[in-house]
């Protein structure tokens, strides 16, 4: 996420994350489903939280700057869209062949003026 954050100059850094997201949950799906299907007891927004998830998260808080107390919050739905989207398209009940769309539709709701 970070390097598709980066890697994008003006706009399109929403979509270029969401599109590096799922494309890492289709080419390496059992790391994926390790990484955020398992039962795991990591905690979330906690002190014991692991940096590596701290880090992870951060990339996407950097995506929404300016939303004031609500950039968690936006964080976390679009974290949690992209894995619904993620994980539905793995267990083929969403198809691949409308993956661009439903892409362009998620970052049409998460691009907020600024």
């Amino acid at each position: 996420m970070e390097k598709a954050r980066k890697r994008v100059k003006r706009g399109g850094t929403v979509e270029s994350v969401a599109a590096a997201y799922l494309e890492f949950a289709a080419s390496s799906p059992a790391l994926y489903e390790v990484m955020f299907s398992l039962s795991l007891s990591v905690p979330f927004d906690d002190a014991a939280t692991p940096p590596e998830l701290r880090f992870a998260f951060s990339q996407l808080l950097e995506l929404f700057p300016g939303q004031s107390s609500k950039s968690e919050v936006i964080s976390e739905l679009f974290w949690a869209s992209l894995h619904g989207i993620a994980e539905l398209t793995r267990t083929k009940r969403f198809p691949r062949s409308r993956q661009k769309e439903r892409v362009r539709a998620l970052v049409e709701l998460f691009t907020f003026p600024r």
